[in-house]
């Protein structure tokens, strides 16, 4: 009888185990771009930031923006964008309530060693930004030093603020940061040149700042969760668009087609 209950407490137990590897060896080998169309929407992960992903309205546009709508219709789901707290973007992937990050990101090592990117589409630089009447004073980095900087929180801006030694305020997007700035509640702010190019200076809805110093050189690109095979598609998607003129005429339409980068 002791026998007999071993034999089936074991053969129970083998059975459970075929099945969690059976359950484990499907996960594995899943693919996050039929999980995206199976569910039928692309959520795309982004902040207000203009003239990437900013809101006309009800409806999201820019960029980055129309560029994620057209790649939703090339794979035949609908898109859905979800305004993220920038710190918690790897969080907001890896639990499945994003599926991309395309938002005027930049491919710091720290964000390509946590998902899986696309090639790079756009150049861009982190830059000072400070009120037009004290600019000729800030022209330098260690002349910055003096001033009490608002930084995205998490963002490439924040690196930067922190490379120069700055003393900063993290935020929560680089629209509040400028906000600070107009305010006077901060010195200056560290932001996107692409942005910077889009949101101040004459006939801007920031006429009084100004940019100044250009802290870095970096690129922009369309993060997916670690190993995804979306970005294989996105790739393709970016070469196609680029190839029939449709990449530089949504980037001409938002002013950005210098900084656009030739895909192939």
């Amino acid at each position: 009888m002791r026998k007999s209950l071993s034999v089936i407490l074991s053969l129970c137990l083998l059975i459970a185990m075929m099945a969690v590897a059976g359950c484990s060896k499907s996960d594995d080998s899943a693919s996050d771009l039929e999980y995206i169309k199976n569910k039928g929407n692309l959520v795309v992960g982004i902040t207000d930031f203009e003239p990437m992903d900013y809101k006309d309205g009800e409806e999201w546009v820019g960029f980055d923006a129309d560029m994620a709508r057209a790649f939703a219709e090339s794979l035949g789901v609908d898109v859905e964008f979800v305004e993220i707290d920038w710190d918690n973007k790897v969080m907001e992937l890896d639990g499945k309530s994003i599926d991309c990050v395309w938002n005027g990101m930049t491919l710091t090592d720290e964000v390509t060693s946590a998902m899986s990117c696309s090639n790079a589409y756009a150049n861009n630089a982190q830059v000072v930004i400070v009120r037009s009447d004290v600019a000729n004073d800030y022209q330098t980095v260690e002349a910055c030093k003096s001033l009490r900087f608002a930084v995205e929180a998490g963002s490439a801006g924040e690196k930067e603020a922190n490379a120069a030694n700055f003393t900063f305020t993290p935020v929560k997007d680089q629209a509040s940061a400028l906000m600070e700035v107009a305010a006077g509640t901060a010195g200056a702010a560290i932001i996107d040149s692409l942005m910077a190019a889009a949101m101040v200076g004459p006939e801007t809805g920031y006429e009084n700042l100004t940019y100044t110093v250009a802290l870095n050189a970096e690129e922009y690109g369309v993060g997916f969760r670690k190993g995804s095979d979306a970005v294989t598609a996105l790739n393709d998607f970016l070469v196609k668009a680029y190839n029939d003129g449709s990449l530089m005429k949504t980037a001409e339409k938002y002013k950005v087609q210098a900084a656009l980068i030739e895909q192939k």
